[in-house]
């Protein structure tokens, strides 16, 4: 940088020279190459003259995709005898711009014994799971923790939200009455 350029704000992309380690201690988002500081990253330069050091704030966060651990919601789009679909929507709090798909295997399912997936979740089904393999870039699902599971489910029948009831999911419109894996929190925002 130039005596000229040197302000906090500046816009910078990768490479771009901030500096020579004589004059600047390096922070986040740079890198040292033969005694250069060089941004790592695009975004503003932030240079503290109190403390000598110089550092690049990003102007946009990584991007979101679910890893091994991550807590995951999405609509069921598909259920097999022994498997179901997944389209995943949302890692965490944080909605996603993409598309990702999760399997969620019969095995995964419950810690009790599942004879059929669709005891567990039906197609328009909204479930949290959590990712517990990314083995062949296939996101494996498990929702069989309490907290895991449907969230939210419609009636087969008619297509109305089911209610929590005592004898299971109830259908308030026409009482159709279904059985699925829920969630602790089942329909609770």
């Amino acid at each position: 940088m130039h005596e000229s350029e040197r302000k906090s704000g500046k816009f910078v992309v990768p490479g771009d020279r901030l500096g020579v380690i004589e004059e600047f201690t390096p922070g986040a988002g740079t890198y040292t190459e033969d005694g250069v500081i060089h941004s790592k990253v695009t975004g503003r330069t932030l240079l503290d003259m109190l403390n000598k050091k110089v550092s690049v704030y990003p102007l946009i966060r990584g991007v979101n995709v679910p890893k091994v651990g991550s807590i995951v919601a999405g609509q069921v789009s598909d259920v097999q005898s022994k498997s179901a679909v997944l389209r995943i929507s949302q890692i965490g709090k944080r909605a996603l711009s993409g598309n990702f798909t999760g399997i969620l295997h019969i095995s995964d399912a419950s810690p009790n014994y599942v004879e059929i997936m669709y005891d567990v979740c039906k197609p328009g089904d909204i479930m949290r799971a959590k990712v517990i393999s990314t083995m062949n870039r296939t996101h494996h699902l498990s929702t069989s923790e309490g907290n895991f599971g449907v969230i939210y489910s419609f009636c087969s029948q008619c297509g109305h939200m089911l209610t929590l009831g005592r004898r299971g999911l109830q259908c308030p419109n026409c009482g159709n009455i279904e059985k699925r894996k829920i969630a602790s929190d089942y329909n609770k925002g």
